[in-house]
C-alpha cells in the first residue's frame, strides 16, 4: 500500500502564509495535500502522519509582556496542531545569536532542521512510506531527500511562490532541483483550507 508522510518546516510555511495573506486550518490543509498527491499517483494513498517542525519564541528572564503573549499564542497554536489526527509537532529551540545594528536581538532556530532531516531519512530508510511531501526551502534537506530517493520514495516539494532565479535563493533552487515532483503553494491553493 502506498503511504505518505508530510514534513512541514513551520518557519518556512509561516513566511509563505504571511506573504500570501492566508492562514490555513491545518487539518484541511493536510487533506488538500493528500488530494493533490493521490490525484497524481496510481492507486490509493494512506497518510501515515504529518510532522510540523518549529520553535517556541524567545522569552527573556524576566520575560516582557509582549514576549509572554507571543510565547503563549505559539504554545496554544502547537496544542491545536497536536489535536489533529496523525499530526505531530516537533519542537526545536531558539538560541540568541547576538544583536543587530539597532540593538534588537537576533535568534536562530536550533535542532529543527536536523530533526526534520533525520525523521525524513529514517522513515524513508525503514520503508515506512512510499511518498514524502516536504514543505521547506532550505538546501540542508538535500541529503535527506537523496536518501529517500535512493530508497525509492517519491519526494514531493511543496514550495512558496516565485520560481524565477531573481526571486529564489540558490539554496531553494538546489532543493527544487533535488525533488521528484514540485508543487507551488499559491494563494488559491492555500485559500481552499483557509480558516
Amino acid at each position: 500500500m502506498a503511504r505518505l508522510a508530510i514534513y512541514i518546516d513551520g518557519g518556512y510555511f509561516e513566511q509563505i502564509s504571511r506573504q500570501l495573506g492566508v492562514r490555513v486550518h491545518f487539518a484541511k490543509f493536510v487533506d488538500e495535500i493528500l488530494n493533490i498527491v493521490t490525484d497524481r499517483t496510481s492507486g490509493t494513498l494512506d497518510l501515515l502522519r504529518t510532522y510540523y517542525y518549529d520553535s517556541l519564541p524567545y522569552q527573556g528572564d524576566p520575560a516582557t509582556q509582549e514576549e509572554s503573549e507571543r510565547f503563549a499564542r505559539k504554545r496554544s497554536f502547537f496544542q491545536v496542531l497536536r489535536r489533529i489526527e496523525r499530526f505531530q509537532v516537533r519542537e526545536g529551540r531558539l538560541a540568541l545569536r547576538g544583536y543587530d545594528q539597532s540593538g534588537r536581538p537576533m535568534f536562530q532556530q536550533k535542532r529543527v532542521d536536523l530533526m526534520l532531516g533525520l525523521d525524513f531519512a529514517l522513515l524513508s530508510s525503514k520503508r515506512q512510506i512510499t511518498h514524502a511531501v516536504l514543505i521547506a526551502g532550505d538546501s540542508d534537506f538535500i541529503p535527506a531527500v537523496e536518501v529517500a530517493k535512493q530508497e525509492g520514495i517519491a519526494v514531493w516539494l511543496f514550495h512558496g511562490p516565485g520560481r524565477t532565479s531573481e526571486r529564489r535563493s540558490t539554496h531553494a533552487e538546489e532543493l527544487w532541483v533535488a525533488a521528484d515532483v514540485r508543487f507551488e503553494l499559491t494563494r488559491e491553493f492555500l485559500s481552499r483550507s483557509a480558516m
